[in-house]
């Protein structure tokens, strides 16, 4: 990954910090997003640049877009990261704006980076674009997440669509899939009594950690390792699927 430039949101903690640091280690030149006041100092001495804000604001995304086009001639991977779940909410709970401001984070914005990027990824050529998605887009996720699992399978749906659309300008679109991975997201949103009764059905017997889940993006970022790969989504659940 020498000389190549890295876009990645959501980088400050959890997934999206883990993938930063394993691309940092393979000489990836990174340009990085974080979402949550304070989170940034996390990238120090791992990112060559640092944008905070919230994207479920789409001025913030159009923001995001220009601030790397203005460090980067050419974008050689696009790892769209950033997303939320923000609490579990039941159907028939749910409000217009829990509902607005998950679809404009995980959703909306992932679409209006991407599109405003595209341009500088067939610059680059040979690019490729890897997006964080869930195991809930396959499994419709549990009670209460029904519009966070909803939003996921919608960029997965995505990424085989762009997949097939950019592939003539030698863009790769893939996607990683995790599925219970122990970061605070899940301190967050799942009681502990949850999170033993998921690891007890897991084949392998224990949650994920993000490390388990960085090399996923290594290897999807390099035309290398990954040439002939575009349009996939690829789980990562310790078998959690094949339960």
């Amino acid at each position: 990954m020498a000389g190549k430039t890295v876009v990645i949101t959501g980088a400050g903690r959890g997934i999206g910090l883990a993938a930063a640091k394993a691309l940092s280690a393979c000489g990836a030149r990174l340009i990085a997003h974080s979402g949550r006041d304070g989170t940034s100092a996390f990238l120090d001495n791992i990112a060559d640049e640092v944008f905070e804000g919230d994207l479920s604001d789409g001025a913030t995304c159009d923001a995001f877009v220009d601030f790397v086009k203005s460090k980067a001639a050419t974008v050689d991977v696009l790892i769209n990261n950033a997303g939320t779940m923000l609490g579990r909410f039941p159907a028939e709970e749910l409000t217009v704006e829990q509902y607005d401001k998950l679809v404009a984070l995980n959703q909306t914005s992932v679409v209006r980076i991407t599109s405003g990027l595209i341009p500088s990824l067939k610059t680059a050529g040979n690019a490729s674009i890897i997006n964080t998605v869930s195991i809930s887009a396959t499994t419709g996720g549990s009670a209460g997440s029904s519009i966070y699992s909803a939003t996921k399978a919608f960029v997965a749906t995505y990424t085989k669509a762009l997949a097939t659309e950019l592939a003539t300008d030698g863009i790769r679109v893939n996607a990683v899939s995790p599925g219970t991975i122990a970061t605070d997201f899940h301190e967050r949103y799942s009681s502990k009594e949850k999170l033993e009764n998921t690891r007890n059905k897991i084949p392998l017997k224990r949650l994920g950690t993000p490390e388990d889940c960085a090399p996923a993006y290594v290897v999807f970022a390099s035309d290398k390792l990954s040439g002939y790969v575009t349009g996939q989504v690829f789980e990562i659940n310790g078998g959690q699927l094949i339960c």
